[in-house]
This record gives C-alpha cells, sequence and structure tokens, in this order.
C-alpha cells in the first residue's frame, strides 16, 4: 500500500501531512520527513510505500488556511488513526475542543469520560500522529503550563498564540 504526501511551508517551519487512497490524513507534523510519520502510524494502516506530491488538495487548501487564521479550516479534514476504545475516543473528543480554549489534562480527561485517568489522558496527546487535525496542542498542564508536544514546546506555544490571534510571524 502506498500513501500519498506533501509538505507545506508554514511560518513555524514546514508541516507534512500522509493521507490514505481516501484523503483521510494517517499522520502529519512540524517536519519535512515524511518516513519519521510514517513510523507514527498504527501498523494495521501504516503503509508500505510513500508517494512524495506537491499537493494534497483539500488536506493542504485546509493546512496553508489554518496558518494563516482561518482556525476552522481544518476540522473538516478526515481523520483515520487506530488503537484501543479509549484513545479512539479521546482522539475524537480533542478534535472538538474549540481553538483558542484549551483545556488542562485533568478536564481532557473528564470530557473524555475518566476524570481519574488523567495519565491515559496524555497518553492520548502523545499517542496522536495527527498532530494539528487532531489538535492535541490544545491540552495544557494544571496552571497552564505547556507540558510536553512532539513538536517542541515553541510551536505548542506559537500554535496557541495563533489561536488567540496573538502570533508572531514565526518562532523564535
Amino acid at each position: 500500500m502506498t500513501t500519498d504526501f506533501a509538505t507545506s511551508d508554514t511560518p513555524i517551519g514546514p508541516f507534512t501531512a500522509l493521507v490514505d487512497a481516501d484523503g483521510a490524513v494517517l499522520a502529519s507534523g512540524w517536519t519535512a520527513d515524511a518516513e519519521n510519520l510514517r513510523q507514527l502510524i498504527h501498523p494495521s494502516l501504516r503503509p508500505s510505500e510513500l508517494g512524495k506530491r506537491d499537493d494534497l488538495g483539500a488536506v493542504t487548501r485546509a493546512i496553508t488556511a489554518y496558518h494563516r487564521g482561518e482556525l476552522t479550516a481544518i476540522d473538516a479534514i478526515e481523520v483515520r488513526q487506530q488503537s484501543g476504545e479509549f484513545l479512539m475516543h479521546a482522539w475524537e473528543v480533542l478534535r472538538k475542543i474549540p481553538a483558542g480554549d484549551p483545556v488542562t489534562y485533568t478536564e481532557y480527561a473528564a470530557i473524555s469520560g475518566r476524570p481519574d485517568a488523567t495519565r491515559a489522558a496524555a497518553n492520548a496527546c502523545a499517542r496522536n500522529a495527527a498532530a494539528l487535525f487532531v489538535p492535541c496542542h490544545r491540552v495544557l498542564r494544571i496552571g497552564g503550563g505547556l507540558g510536553g508536544f512532539r513538536w517542541g514546546l515553541p510551536v505548542k506555544r506559537w500554535l496557541l498564540d495563533h489561536e488567540r490571534g496573538e502570533a508572531q510571524l514565526t518562532i523564535e
């Protein structure tokens, strides 16, 4: 199975998305390394080969629009990830957290239906392969600390600032 990918320039660096034959995002993030992203995909969905494209249509348009300030442009893009029941549900919940209104890991656990499972909620963020489209950057530590982020804390800070309308043009 071959999966297509494309890399877009963004104010915070290259952003690559891998999509399946239906155009659903399998993995994405602020990197130009498509092979690294391929490894994040659950083995049952992981493609054996990657095909580079200049553009992924609606996915590329959504990436560009989001980084230009159309924060809901990513909402209609289909995502396909695979895992256990809780992670699948938790990723769906992440997609419902509004831009500019981050939640804590504790709040995220509660709205995911397992209020005592803060570590499981954090694990859902850590195992999310489809960054941006499943906006795990919208989850913070109690007190507003950034916590972790696969693509780096400067990227997470930029995204949160961008969603509040306060982002610098680039990260430093």
